[in-house]
C-alpha cells in the first residue's frame, strides 16, 4: 500500500512541476536548482519552513536542524497559537532513497503521531515541498507544501 502511496505522490508532484510559473526579467534563474531532494546537500533542510496542511487551520512553524545520531534532520512543529494553544510536536527523518523529504512526526518523544512524504518542487531551489502528511491517529492523508523561511545560521 505505501508503494501505491508513494507513486500517487510522485505522479501529483510531477504534474504540478512540468506547470512551470511564468518567468520575467525578475524571475531567478532555475537552471542551477536541483530537480531531486537527492541533489539536496543535507544542511539545505535545515533552518525554518512554513508548514500549510489541508483540514488544519493556520500556518505550522517548522525548524530542522542537524540529527545528532544519524545523517537526517531532527526539530520541531509548532502549531496554533494567535489565541490558539499552540502544541509542538517533534520530527525527525531525511531524504529517502527515493529522493523523497521523509519525516515522523511525535507529539510525546515515543509515538508516531503523524508522517510526513513530500517532493522537491524543482524550481524552488530547494526551499518548497509538496506531498501529503498521514495523521496516524485517524489514518487520514492531507496535502501539505512546506516553504523554508530562514537559514539555520541566520535563525539562531
Amino acid at each position: 500500500m505505501r508503494w501505491l502511496r508513494t507513486a500517487w505522490l510522485v505522479a501529483g508532484c510531477m504534474a504540478a512541476a512540468a506547470q512551470e510559473a511564468p518567468r520575467g526579467p525578475s524571475a531567478p534563474s532555475t537552471a542551477a536548482c536541483p530537480a531531486s531532494a537527492s541533489a539536496l546537500p543535507l544542511e539545505a533542510l535545515f533552518g525554518t519552513w512554513e508548514a500549510r496542511i489541508d483540514d488544519q487551520k493556520g500556518v505550522a512553524k517548522v525548524k530542522l536542524n542537524q540529527h545528532p545520531d544519524y545523517a537526517g534532520v531532527r526539530g520541531t512543529i509548532t502549531r496554533g497559537g494567535d489565541g490558539a494553544p499552540a502544541t509542538v510536536s517533534q520530527l525527525a527523518g531525511d531524504i529517502d532513497d527515493d529522493g523523497m523529504l521523509s519525516l515522523d512526526e511525535s507529539l510525546d518523544g515515543r509515538a508516531i503521531s503523524g508522517v510526513w512524504l513530500g517532493a522537491l518542487q524543482p524550481a524552488s531551489c530547494g526551499r518548497e515541498f509538496k506531498g501529503i502528511w498521514r495523521d496516524a491517529a485517524s489514518d487520514t492523508t492531507h496535502p501539505f507544501v512546506l516553504n523554508k523561511t530562514g537559514n539555520s545560521a541566520t535563525d539562531r
